[in-house]
């Protein structure tokens, strides 16, 4: 049998179902306690390879392609911290503009992203900044250019374990009425709106692509949706970042990102954001311990 899905296109698999038993929305109430914590995976990482308590940086950066890490390691500008306890990623700390970021890189997708995210705000990170990079829907110009998301559609599935299902998922307002003018002051070609995510970037069809674009959706990527579901879930402040790099169908020219593949731009952001963040920074919804107090 072929399923079909909402824009009437049937693929190879079982009998289309009723939408309420898509497994996905069959989550627990969102205030219900995980029996699998970070705080609790951490601990037994570090007991488990002998690693020394340790906290994360206050600010830290998700940067999926890898293109900060690839730069700013290039240019001998990273420490690794070697007691990092995650057993996935590697977390490097770059001290630039007096201030101090963690930046792990190569963090696809929202799954992966909020599962370090978790990590990282159970070690001490304060505030967090992913930077997506994503494909250009409606055209605001040639790219290379970035988008403060504002509203992130609910394409991927991490976001309906942290939220009750609904259409949009949106970043803290408060948050991002201090991030956009200190953004925009940089000179970076910087815009507003709402992004598609998605977990199937090989299943953007010309009929879903159009009818996103229809919907206002400014990019398309991958992180926004799970990031935010996490950061409305959990009360912690996260600004989601796009960095737009094609128009989708991969046009010549496409994923160019500019001077040091656009490494330099998203620095003089990130540097932006933290120091509209140090400020008056907000304390996290919840107390963080060091690491030596946890599990």
């Amino acid at each position: 049998m072929q399923a079909v899905d909402g824009f009437g296109h049937g693929r190879q698999g079982g009998e289309a179902e009723p939408l309420g038993n898509t497994p996905v929305l069959e989550q627990d109430s969102p205030d219900a306690p995980s029996l699998f914590t970070a705080e609790a995976m951490l601990g037994l990482s570090r007991r488990s390879k002998g690693l020394a308590a340790c906290r994360a940086p206050r600010i830290c950066v998700l940067d999926p392609d890898g293109d900060l890490d690839d730069y700013l390691r290039g240019r001998g500008e990273l420490a690794v911290d070697a007691n990092w306890g995650c057993f996935h990623t590697r977390l490097s700390v770059y001290a630039g503009g007096g201030r101090e970021f963690g930046i792990i890189a190569r963090a696809i997708g929202a799954a992966f992203s909020v599962l370090l995210a978790e990590q990282l705000f159970a070690s001490g990170c304060e505030f967090l900044i992913s930077l997506s990079s994503a494909g250009q829907l409606v055209d605001l110009g040639a790219p290379p250019y970035f988008v403060v998301i504002d509203r992130a559609l609910r394409g991927e599935g991490t976001s309906y374990h942290y939220l009750r299902p609904s259409r949009f998922v949106d970043a803290d307002r408060g948050l991002l009425d201090r991030m956009v003018p200190a953004l925009r002051r940089t000179g970076v070609a910087v815009h507003v709106g709402a992004s598609w995510t998605t977990d199937a970037p090989f299943r953007e069809t010309a009929a879903m692509v159009a009818a996103r674009r229809a919907e206002g959706m400014l990019t398309v990527e991958m992180e926004a949706a799970g990031v935010y579901a996490f950061a409305a879930a959990t009360g912690v402040p996260v600004l989601c970042l796009a960095q737009v790099t094609n128009r989708v169908n991969c046009a010549p020219g496409d994923f160019a990102k500019g001077l040091a593949e656009g490494a330099e731009a998203a620095l003089e952001l990130i540097g932006a954001a933290a120091a509209a963040w140090a400020v008056d920074p907000v304390a996290p919804s919840a107390d963080v311990l060091p690491a030596a107090a946890r599990g």
